[in-house]
């Protein structure tokens, strides 16, 4: 009875088979879904090699119950503990070995139309091959000749990638916003519930942004200092306020009726978890308190600051990771690369609301349904056209590799640095985290006021 599912299995990773669970009565899945599932689970297996490089016991831990460590890592000239493969350099040489192969496919597979193309065939199976090749791309970046000049180079590279990935991930999420109200308001012109929904949201996103707010105000700023980090939450929240009032405002809702306080609630929510993510990420500032050295502007300074920054640093890293999925698996859709200026966003929005408002997009295409014995049934929805840029999608990837590079080594150079460093905070990283708020903050503020700017354009509601 399994033996069909393993040999479609087997088929997906060594042919140009679509990949499929070994269970009948999981529903139907999309190729195109099955793909992308691949592709994030192999990008998220990289991140999760990244973060054990960064962990110290890892290497204690193999040095004491391996017994030839030692002789393997002098064999294949790793040094005497296998150094080369920890610490922030190895993070580098991994992230290279990512982004390279997802720029690779990237470059391949431009212009693909139809999964009938010979490229698609190679973008959507042979899995096996494809994971040697990435593994093969990483395991080379270790032995590059003049790795400090490759390093340095790479380390700007990273910081262009870094950045660019996230404004990408912040025009997203705005475009984001503004599908999920058009969603449901859509559903409210036939079922007035849908309002009642919006406003629950809506209300919900506020609480989360005041009460972020007034806990970043306790545990991040102090009676006698901390002057930076009063001032930029004072801004940050006078910002949300504004965008809130200008998201309402009869001139903007006149050219934007769909434009409303659930998109401001949610792009608020947003600014005020990148301002906990700056605020956590900045280096903490020492006062004299009384014949005390005190360390401010930061939580629970004292002998449980290392339990709280890790589960800081654990939070945040969560947080971060949803966004690069989020915004690795968003882009790729019609509507969303018509909002990069990419296509041009062939699928409309659907005839009826759905509260699976992330899924907005009609795909579309030739359906032709297969099933291999006991193996979960998969929709070949791509045979008469692609539903997403497989070119766009490997590239963006290939931005993510390099935002979580520069992340997880707190965007600093290549130091031989470990995990329990990165939540000590630098200034590279508090400002890169506190632009992109106020990135967010223009852009969306953007899409409110550009229709008033140009009035004779026409944009999209």
């Amino acid at each position: 009875m399994c033996l069909p599912c393993c040999i479609a299995q087997i088929a997906c990773c060594f042919s140009s088979a679509a990949c499929s669970l070994c269970c009948a009565c999981c529903p139907s899945i999309k190729e195109s879904t099955g793909t992308r599932i691949m592709y994030t689970g192999l990008h998220i297996l990289g991140t999760i090699v990244c973060c054990l490089m960064l962990t110290p016991s890892i290497s204690s831990s193999l040095e004491k119950n391996v017994f030839f460590y030692n002789d393997f890592c002098k064999a294949i000239k790793a040094g005497e503990n296998c150094e080369i493969f920890v610490g922030y350099s190895a993070v580098y040489k991994v992230c290279f070995g990512m982004a390279a192969f997802f720029f690779l496919f990237s470059l391949i597979l431009i212009n693909v139309k139809t999964s009938r193309d010979c490229r698609a065939y190679i973008h959507n199976g042979f899995w096996f091959f494809k994971v040697l090749i990435m593994v093969a791309i990483c395991t080379g970046a270790f032995f590059i000749p003049d790795q400090d000049t490759f390093l340095r180079v790479w380390h700007y590279i990273g910081i262009t990638g870094g950045f660019i990935f996230i404004l990408i991930q912040l025009i997203l999420l705005i475009e984001f916003a503004h599908s999920w109200n058009k969603n449901w308001l859509t559903g409210a012109e036939d079922n007035k519930s849908w309002y009642a929904a919006l406003a629950a949201v809506m209300l919900l996103f506020y609480v989360a942004t005041i009460t972020a707010f007034s806990l970043l105000v306790v545990y991040y700023t102090d009676q006698d200092g901390c002057a930076l980090n009063k001032g930029l939450l004072a801004l940050n929240f006078i910002l949300c306020v504004i965008i809130s009032v200008l998201a309402i405002l009869p001139a903007v809702q006149e050219r934007q009726p769909r434009s409303g306080m659930l998109q401001a609630s949610i792009i608020s929510c947003y600014v005020m978890y990148l301002t906990f993510s700056a605020l956590s990420s900045r280096p903490p500032e020492t006062i004299l308190r009384g014949h005390n050295n005190v360390t401010i502007c930061i939580p629970y300074a004292g002998e449980s600051q290392y339990v709280v920054d890790t589960t800081t640093a654990v939070v945040g890293s969560l947080i971060m990771y949803g966004c690069v999925l989020f915004a690795c698996a968003r882009s790729t859709t019609n509507s969303s690369t018509a909002a990069l200026g990419i296509g041009e966003g062939e699928a409309s929005g659907p005839t009826e609301a759905s509260c699976c408002f992330c899924c907005v997009s009609v795909e579309e295409g030739g359906y032709e349904e297969t099933e291999n014995g006991q193996s979960q049934k998969v929709v070949h929805n791509e045979r008469d056209s692609v539903v997403y840029s497989y070119s766009f999608f490997h590239f963006v990837y290939f931005l993510a590799s390099l935002y979580i590079m520069m992340t997880l080594t707190n965007w600093s150079s290549y130091e031989n640095a470990k995990f329990d460093t990165v939540s000590h905070g630098s200034w590279p990283t508090f400002w890169v985290k506190m632009s992109s708020c106020w990135i967010c903050v223009v852009l969306y503020a953007w899409t409110l006021i550009a229709p008033l700017c140009f009035p004779d354009r026409e944009f999209p509601q």
